[in-house]
């Protein structure tokens, strides 16, 4: 018997898209058949799509400024090697209640967790226990708030998590965003979140003061 399950993206991941495509193994991540989210009265948008009981699903959202972003709430992700992205997962429960994935939820699909623990646990799955709290990443030279809803949206949540990432791929989610981010460099952003994530305070203002707009 199928399940309806809602997807809701929240305002501050949707940014200035005004809409969006769901994509995933349930429409085989071909655009064609992407799954459109309405727009709602709080800026967020939502989707109802009619799935499997008892399966799990890789997916992510498609937005009209050209960027992909996932669900903040998700079950868990898993590394797609192919793409070198975090692909979001939601394991639909054989309970009778219907499903929900919302960005903007605080508490995690305990169930749909074990459920898929129980079906058959998947490499890299990063639970949704394990996600560290976020930081704030605009205290890094060079992020204002709309780049760092850019960086959640890619699971750069943690100054850990931006010290890892590299300047190339930093330059890919600002190109991706659309012209306006195009002028920000993101070079010494890894350098600041190091110090940041060391918790190095007079170190990191140190360095800022020599930079000018992160650079």
């Amino acid at each position: 018997m199928s399940k309806k399950v809602t997807f809701t993206l929240a305002p501050e991941i949707v940014g200035d898209a005004t809409e969006a495509l769901l994509l995933g193994d349930f429409n085989n991540w071909d655009i064609n058949d992407g799954i459109g989210l309405k727009v709602q009265k709080d800026g967020s948008l939502k989707a109802t799509v009619t799935l499997e009981p008892g399966k799990t699903y890789q997916y992510r959202y498609f937005l009209n400024d050209g960027r992909w972003v996932n669900d903040a709430n998700a079950d868990y992700y898993i590394f797609d090697h192919t793409y070198h992205v975090d692909n979001c997962v939601i394991s639909v429960p054989d309970a009778e209640e219907p499903a929900s994935i919302k960005a903007d939820a605080a508490a995690p699909a305990k169930k749909a967790a074990k459920t898929e623990k129980a079906a058959k646990p998947k490499p890299a799955a990063k639970t949704k226990e394990s996600t560290p709290a976020k930081d704030d990443l605009t205290k890094i030279e060079g992020v204002g708030k709309k780049i760092a809803e850019l960086l959640v949206a890619e699971n750069i949540v943690t100054f850990k998590d931006l010290s890892k990432t590299t300047a190339k791929k930093l330059t890919a989610i600002l190109e991706a965003a659309g012209s306006k981010f195009k002028v920000h460099n993101p070079t010494t952003w890894p350098q600041q979140a190091k110090l940041a994530a060391a918790g190095k305070w007079d170190e990191l203002k140190a360095l800022q003061a020599e930079l000018k707009g992160g650079k």
